[in-house]
C-alpha cells in the first residue's frame, strides 16, 4: 500500500474492512490503504464514508471524521447501549445452514433490526446441496421448511444456495445485484465461503486476515467487496446471540411485519400484544395466520426490549 507521503493530505474515502481500531479504505482513485481512527470516540464501521488526513509526522493516515450515513445497522449491548455494525447498506441477509442448527430466534432479531433501520431483509440457506418436502436437506440434517415459509409469509425474500456445489449462486447473485447488501448469521454458517464462492476471481479467503502493527494476524470483522455481477457486498463475523438497538426499534410493532399489518385491528391504540383482550395478533397467532413460533419470536424480543431499556435507565440513575 501507498505511504502518507505518497497520498493527498486530505481526502474522502469508504471503510472497505474493520477491525477493531484497524481500518482498510478505498479512495476515489481505487487504491487500498490502512488506517485508523483519530481519537478514541470515533466509532467507525464497514460501509463508513470517511475524511482521511494523512499524518506525515508519524508516517500514518488518520480517519478525522465520519461522513452522515445513509443507513446504519446497529446492535444493542448488555447495557442497553447501542454500537454500530455496518454503515450504508441497502440489504440485510441472514445467512443460515442444516449445520450448525439455526436458531430463527437470532434471524428474527436481525430482521427486525433491518426493518428498523430501513434496511431490506432476506435470508440465505447455505449447504443446500439437497432438497426435500420436509425442507431443505442436507444429510441427516435440514433447515425446517415451516420456519422458512413463515419468513416468506413475513414479506422476506429467500435463497437456498450452497457454497460448496456452487448449486443456487445464480439466485444469490441476482438478489445482491442491487445495491450493498451485508451477510449476517451465526458463526459456521458460511458466509466467508459463500464470499470466495461468489468471488472466484478475486481469490478470497475463507478468514481473510489482515495483519496488525504489532505484526500478530486477525481475521477482519468486517470487509466489503465489489461483485462482478453488480452491487457490493459485505462479509461480517459469525455471532452467538444479536439484539436490536432498542432506539431504532418501533416499541408497537418491534419491526414484525405482520404485527404491523394485524396491529390496527386490536382493540387498544397502545396494545403490547401479550396478554390484551381484543388483541389481532395474539388471534392471528391461536389461528395460524401468524407463525406461532414467530408470535413467541416476538414475545422474547419484547421482553429483551424491556430489559434493555431498564439497564440504560439503571445506568443513567447511577451517573
Amino acid at each position: 500500500m501507498p505511504s502518507p507521503d505518497e497520498i493527498a493530505t486530505e481526502f474522502d474515502a469508504e471503510v472497505i474492512a474493520a477491525f477493531g481500531r484497524h481500518l482498510i479504505v478505498r479512495d476515489s482513485s481505487g487504491r487500498e490503504l490502512r488506517a485508523r481512527p483519530a481519537g478514541r470516540r470515533l466509532s467507525i464501521v464497514c460501509g463508513d464514508q470517511v475524511r482521511c488526513e494523512a499524518d506525515r509526522a508519524h508516517d500514518e493516515l488518520l480517519v478525522v471524521e465520519v461522513l452522515p450515513r445513509r443507513t446504519l445497522l446497529a446492535r444493542a449491548n448488555l447495557r442497553g447501549e447501542s454500537e454500530p455494525v455496518v454503515a450504508n447498506i441497502t440489504q440485510l441477509i441472514v445467512v443460515v445452514a442444516p449445520v450448525p442448527v439455526p436458531d430463527f430466534f437470532i434471524v428474527d432479531r436481525y430482521l427486525c433490526a433491518a426493518t428498523a433501520a430501513g434496511i431490506a431483509g432476506a435470508v440465505a440457506v447455505n449447504k443446500a446441496d439437497l432438497a426435500s418436502g420436509a425442507g431443505v436437506d442436507t444429510g441427516a440434517n435440514k433447515v425446517d421448511a415451516a420456519e422458512l415459509d413463515a419468513l416468506s409469509a413475513a414479506g422476506y425474500r429467500l435463497a437456498a444456495c450452497s457454497a460448496k456445489s456452487r448449486a443456487g449462486l445464480e439466485e444469490l447473485r441476482a438478489l445482491l445485484a442491487a445495491g450493498v447488501s451485508v451477510l449476517v448469521g451465526q458463526s459456521g454458517v458460511g458466509k466467508s465461503s459463500l464470499v470466495s464462492a461468489l468471488l472466484p476471481e478475486a481469490a478470497v479467503e475463507t478468514g481473510e486476515l489482515m495483519r496488525e502493527e504489532e505484526g500478530r494476524h486477525t481475521t477482519t470483522a468486517s470487509r466489503a467487496y465489489a461483485l462482478v455481477s453488480g452491487g457490493a457486498l459485505i462479509d461480517s463475523p459469525g455471532v452467538r446471540d444479536f439484539a436490536p438497538a432498542v432506539e431504532q426499534l418501533d416499541a408497537r410493532t418491534l419491526g414484525f411485519p405482520e404485527i404491523d399489518r394485524l396491529a390496527p385491528d386490536c382493540r387498544f391504540a397502545d396494545c403490547k400484544h401479550l396478554q390484551e383482550p381484543g388483541c389481532a395478533v395474539i388471534a392471528a397467532a391461536d389461528n395460524g395466520a401468524m407463525s406461532p413460533r414467530r408470535y413467541e419470536s416476538y414475545r422474547r424480543l419484547r421482553r429483551r426490549y424491556s430489559d434493555l431499556i431498564g439497564a440504560r435507565g439503571y445506568r443513567r440513575d447511577r451517573r
